[in-house]
């Protein structure tokens, strides 16, 4: 199975200059807890991502409560991303390693297609024991080397 038969396409997307408080209503609009962020109005073009959980740790929990603040103040710019054509195993592997619930599908220029989400794969793959290893891996605690 590839990424572009379980993913959900075209996703909403904002820019760095969007404000939190719309990137949060949109969230809210469309029941959804990530956005893609691309480099313009008008772009598609991936730079990172924002979720719900980015605005409340890096956004609420620091103690920034103006509405003039940008989406870029709190979003994610280090965006691991797989193409359309991408077997979903591969995305499962990316999604462990990375530690996330959803990967954005992007074509070979960057641009946003998609994005599939833990419980795309949950419902959509036919093996449910790698559906399970997928989540095991997400929800593993980070651990912390010593040097």
């Amino acid at each position: 199975m590839l990424a572009r038969q379980i993913m959900t396409t075209d996703p909403v997307c904002v820019t760095p200059d969007t404000l939190l408080i719309a990137a949060a209503g949109l969230m809210n609009d469309h029941n959804i807890g990530i956005l893609p962020v691309v480099e313009h109005e008008g772009s598609r073009r991936l730079v990172g991502v924002i979720t719900d959980r980015d605005i409340a740790m890096r956004h609420v929990a620091e103690g920034h409560s103006g509405t003039a603040c940008r989406v870029e103040e709190a979003m994610t710019d280090h965006v691991a991303a797989c193409a359309p054509d991408a077997d979903v195993a591969d995305v499962m592997a990316v999604m462990g390693r990375e530690q996330v619930r959803r990967v954005p599908i992007v074509d070979g220029d960057g641009g946003v297609l998609g994005i599939v989400s833990q419980a795309d794969i949950v419902r959509d793959t036919q093996d449910a024991h790698a559906a399970e290893w997928t989540v095991e891996q997400i929800s593993m605690p980070h651990t912390i080397s010593q040097r």
